[in-house]
């Protein structure tokens, strides 16, 4: 069974830094790509960032490149989101989502909270 649980969000002020964990059983890295999302309140869900071992790099969206990293730690089969200068429109929920292709979002955590006060 594929489990997906993410931590590590929070509130923080802008400009500072949140790590997010995404915990993941039930499958490896090799056989799913996996993605981070995020859904600030009405708005629509937004890829963030996510990683295929068939690309060999993960991928941004503009919003967040420069300041977000995707990790993995394959030992842990956690993958992680580094988020740094952190700004008021990164406030939403975010969740992490394992699926065959790169945003397909097969499999989903229950999200974590992340606030940025201004």
């Amino acid at each position: 069974e594929v489990q997906l649980v993410e931590s590590g969000g929070g509130l923080v002020q802008a400009g500072g830094s949140l790590r997010l964990s995404c915990a993941a059983s039930g499958f490896t890295f090799d056989d799913y790509a996996i993605a981070w999302f995020r859904q600030a309140p009405g708005k629509r869900r937004e890829g963030v960032s996510c990683f295929s071992s068939s690309d060999g790099s993960p991928r941004y969206a503009d919003s967040v490149k420069g300041r977000f990293t995707l990790s993995i730690n394959n030992a842990k089969n956690t993958v992680y989101l580094q988020m740094n200068s952190l700004k008021p429109e990164d406030t939403a929920v975010y969740y992490c989502a394992a699926g065959l292709l790169c945003w397909s979002g097969d499999y989903w955590g229950q999200g974590t909270q992340v606030t940025v006060s201004s």
